[in-house]
């Protein structure tokens, strides 16, 4: 009873805790009067800048729903998850469509409860650190309203039973990431990266669409566990779904939004990465799996779309100077994994890896903005030294790169650690998915693990060792996404309000992976025993071959970029592979000479059609008009001029005749 209460509740409560947000000023007008107070101040000679880490009092109320609609949604799914004996399951009509019933309907195993805590946890985590991160911006309310909006559309894919109830929250989740990446209007790369990230992934979602509409009517119904006891889905219904796939969950060949996305906010940016956007893919086709592994094809699409993100991914983010942009390739490099697990039919190990990553790239990213909030710049080239003078983000960075290369005992070294092992098990094709995909996912995900950790030690030795670099006029340069005129002098950790979250996020990060150990856990994930045996030393191996190699290319040359070794790899790299290129000339300039075409040929054909056809009836009225004006003697003689013309032509008809 109590379980079939809470569960609507759990995306509810954020859901209508941030609409209720979205009615609050937005502070612009507070924000103006503190600009013209600061100015004051300045004009006095003073300069002191606003405390850092609490909530001006115009944001307290944003700053109090947004925090409460995220705990209480966290609160919901741990007391489900302890109440729960098994699944859950809540149903009623919405909607009828002739034969298809539409369904309010919500379904809660103990996997999706998981996910649903992870996705609290960093939700939360994400509010009360953007208290401290914005506590300077005048958006703020907006802002803490809409990742309330998100974290309840994420919930709702994550409990919906219903096809249509899933992508209400599939499309509000797009909807609020547009907003949220075009967040801070002073930067001209937000609107655009936001109106690109909105663009790509509708071209994914409208073969999502198609799909979900195929199946539904296929099957004759939305709701997902009866279609789940189905056989025979059809496979271009399952490959359309991939497509909205590849678009949320920012994989090949629709990645190209997500690095660009880090125009937005800092903290929305753990949010999108680790719990949120990126995940909600990859949790779809966990959800409808006993259809896709009725497929090999459609698996063989999904091994391949994976192997290709994963490294394509994992080596663009060597080249990289921008920190953010290091770690959102690498998210592209780790959902390859996810994908890749999923199509040689284990989507244990996959779910497995999703909850470690949302732990670590978290971490990764609220970690990124202590750096970015104290230096004011994104680019790695003008940081160094800072393990002394931020060691408790040094020591998050470290736990948060260690679990992301798969450094034992880590969180992403087990679950890492169970994809490679599916991999390997599907090349003996006992699985769902062909041999062959074993092998491409297998090979593609041990040589990621030595790009990864060649990438982690990279940006960890940049960053945190070395000499401390000096400040220059073109500090400000990149994506600086901080908001705070940093003042002169030593970086330092950031207050309590921003390091508390980061703490908390590094405990899973570190202990997570041995949550594999715990048979309620292992149970819920339906995963495997955790066993070491030799299968470990080859990914060991290339984890010590890609950190050992970044650290002696550092040692030999101090303070050179190890990045220099790639040579003329490294442009390459840098520009993802030129692929925004090639979409750009393939797709965008040919749609835009279509669009172009199609006004040219709307204005000058059928408006001038019937601009003219308008123009030419009103000149031929004027005439009409003027000849009916005419004074009676002209009228009177060509009155009888045409009947003397008529008479002729009559005498000379009869005549012929």
């Amino acid at each position: 009873m109590i379980a079939d209460v809470l569960t609507p509740l759990l995306p509810g409560v954020p859901l209508l805790l941030g609409l209720a947000g979205l009615a609050l000023p937005p502070g612009d007008r507070a924000q103006a009067g503190n600009r013209a107070q600061a100015g004051d101040r300045a004009q006095a000679g003073n300069r002191a800048l606003p405390a850092v880490g609490r909530a001006r009092p115009g944001n307290r109320p944003a700053a109090f729903l947004g925090i409460a609609g995220a705990a209480l949604a966290l609160l919901v799914a741990v007391v489900l998850l302890i109440v729960a004996d098994g699944p859950v399951s809540v149903s009623t009509t919405w909607v009828s469509f002739g034969d298809l019933d539409v369904t309010l309907g919500f379904s809660l195993g103990p996997a999706a409860l998981y996910v649903a805590v992870a996705v609290g946890v960093v939700a939360l985590c994400v509010q009360v650190y953007s208290v401290g991160y914005l506590h300077d911006d005048p958006r703020y309310a907006p802002y803490a309203a809409q990742v309330s909006l998100f974290t309840g559309a994420m919930l709702l894919v994550v409990s919906a039973n219903d096809l249509v109830l899933l992508l209400v929250g599939w499309e509000v989740m797009g909807a609020c990431s547009y907003l949220l990446i075009g967040h801070d209007r002073r930067l001209p790369e937000a609107p655009a990266a936001a109106v690109k990230a909105f663009v790509v992934t509708r071209v994914g979602d409208v073969g999502f669409l198609l799909g979900i509409a195929w199946l539904a009517v296929d099957a004759g119904t939305f709701r997902i566990d009866e279609l789940l006891a189905r056989t025979g889905a059809p496979t271009v219904a399952l490959i359309l779904i991939l497509a909205g796939v590849a678009g949320k969950s920012a994989q090949f060949p629709l990645h190209t939004w997500l690095p660009d996305a880090m125009a937005g906010p800092t903290p929305i940016s753990a949010l999108i990465h680790a719990a949120t956007m990126v995940a909600a893919g990859v949790y779809v086709v966990f959800r409808l799996f006993p259809l896709f592994a009725q497929s090999p094809a459609t698996l063989a699409v999904l091994g391949v779309m994976g192997a290709i993100t994963l490294l394509l991914g994992a080596l663009a983010a060597t080249a990289q100077d921008d920190l953010k942009r290091v770690l959102a390739w690498s998210t592209v490099s780790q959902i390859g994994y996810m994908t890749g697990a999923l199509a040689v039919g284990s989507p244990a190990a996959a779910l497995f890896h999703l909850l470690t990553h949302a732990a670590f790239k978290a971490l990764l990213f609220l970690a990124a903005g202590a750096v970015i909030h104290a230096l004011g710049t994104n680019l790695m080239s003008r940081m160094g030294g800072l393990r002394t003078q931020m060691p408790v983000t040094f020591w998050c960075f470290v736990a948060g790169l260690g679990a992301l290369a798969g450094v034992p005992p880590l969180a992403g070294f087990w679950s890492k650690e169970n994809v490679l092992v599916a991999a390997a098990h599907a090349t003996d094709g006992d699985g769902p998915a062909p041999a062959w995909v074993g092998w491409v996912v297998w090979i593609a995900a041990l040589l990621g693990v030595a790009l990864t950790a060649w990438y982690a030690t990279r940006l960890l030795l940049r960053t945190f060792f070395g000499h401390v670099r000096s400040r220059t006029e073109d500090w400000l340069v990149g994506f600086a996404d901080a908001r705070y005129d940093v003042p002169p002098g030593a970086a330092h950790d950031p207050p309590r309000v921003m390091r508390w979250p980061m703490l908390l996020l590094a405990v899973p990060a570190v202990l997570l992976g041995l949550a594999a150990f715990l048979p309620g856990f292992r149970s819920a994930l339906e995963l495997e025993s955790p066993h070491l045996s030799v299968s470990v030393v080859a990914p060991l191996l290339l984890l010590v071959v890609g950190a050992g190699t970044a650290w002696w290319l550092w040692h030999t040359a101090p303070g050179v970029d190890p990045a220099q070794a790639l040579g003329r790899l490294r442009p390459l790299f840098a520009a993802g592979f030129h692929l925004d290129d090639l979409q750009d000339r393939l797709v965008v300039r040919p749609v835009r000479a279509l669009a172009e075409a199609v006004r040219l040929t709307d204005e000058r054909v059928v408006d001038a059609a019937v601009e003219g056809t308008g123009s030419t009836t009103t000149r031929l009225g004027a005439v009409l008009a003027t000849a009916h004006r005419a004074a009676l003697p002209r009228a009177a003689v060509a009155v009888f001029t045409g009947a003397l013309l008529l008479g002729v032509v009559a005498v000379i008809v009869g005549a012929a005749a």
